[in-house]
């Protein structure tokens, strides 16, 4: 790996040595065993989109592995004035050791890691969110013990989200259904690379716009807000297509009775998910937003040691 931009990009190999890692890395981080892995390296954190999770997880995890997090935002680089891509790829790339973005569009975070000469890690766009779903996949496999031949329900909105799931359960040999209303269908573009790597894996992909369907005996029901960053102006709209895929008791009863609840959070409680689902007995939506800070530690293991 030279960069950390998609799961579709990772191999099935370097993708079980990533969730391997991440679960070492968590086990013995609580054993209070020390992981100074990354002594004076710099990973610079350049933030378009506001985050909780992303902006602490990785500032946490390079200072639990003795390297050092420093944030950019838009505002405090020249990036956000109009200077390209390119130069503040080249520039960044004589003072840090990695970058990770969060923005907006996804060429630019393709184009930082084509211009500069450090590991670039996707830290979310509006096509896919991949550290999310490698927290994602390891929580599954410390609930369930496995990941190949489970089957994952996604019920919502086709964003980036449901992009990375389509990548990580078909590369994770899981079989994945995305319910999404007419509308509001994933990317034909990455379904078709899922359905390249589900073929390879042995898993099955399924899209549907009826949730009940995509939700039948799933081990795992997922969801996610139903307005983004950025779409605020189609809020009314939204809440009308989505109604009918709202987690609630109803429609996880038609998973399986061990079936776990995920959300990448923040969750609204009533919309996309009600509050006996999401605070209940089946949600392991802390453990799962525990692990971006492990599974991303594992993605910063992996990327810097060599630089």
């Amino acid at each position: 790996m030279k960069h950390f931009l998609s799961l579709h990009d990772v191999t099935p190999h370097e993708l079980e040595v990533l969730l391997s890692l991440a679960a070492r890395l968590k086990a013995e981080r609580r054993a209070g065993i020390t992981h100074p892995l990354l002594a004076g390296k710099t990973l610079g954190m350049i933030f378009a989109k506001s985050s909780t999770r992303t902006r602490v997880s990785f500032e946490v995890g390079m200072h639990q592995l003795g390297g050092h997090a420093l944030f950019l935002s838009s505002s405090d680089i020249q990036l956000g004035r109009g200077e390209s891509i390119a130069d503040t790829a080249r520039t960044l790339s004589r003072y840090l050791d990695a970058i990770m973005i969060r923005t907006f569009r996804h060429e630019d975070v393709l184009d930082l890691a084509r211009f500069g000469g450090i590991p670039v890690i996707n830290g979310l766009t509006d096509l896919q969110h991949p550290c999310q779903v490698l927290a994602d996949l390891q929580t599954i496999a410390e609930r369930k013990g496995r990941l190949a031949g489970l089957k994952l329900a996604y019920l919502g909105d086709g964003n980036n989200m449901a992009h990375s799931l389509l990548h990580g359960c078909a590369k994770a040999g899981m079989d994945i259904a995305v319910a999404t209303p007419k509308g509001y269908a994933c990317d034909p573009g990455i379904v078709e690379e899922a359905k390249a790597d589900a073929k390879a894996s042995g898993a099955a992909v399924l899209l549907t716009e009826d949730p009940d369907e995509a939700a039948a005996g799933a081990d795992v029901v997922y969801t996610d807000t139903w307005v983004s960053m950025g779409q605020e102006t189609e809020k009314a709209a939204r809440l009308a297509a989505f109604g009918a895929y709202r987690v609630d008791a109803r429609l996880l009863s038609l998973a399986k009775p061990d079936a776990i609840f995920l959300h990448c959070l923040p969750a609204y409680r009533g919309f996309e998910v009600t509050e006996e689902v999401i605070d209940g007995p089946q949600s392991a939506v802390f453990d799962e937003a525990e692990n971006r800070l492990h599974a991303q530690k594992a993605v910063l293991a992996t990327l810097l040691p060599g630089r």
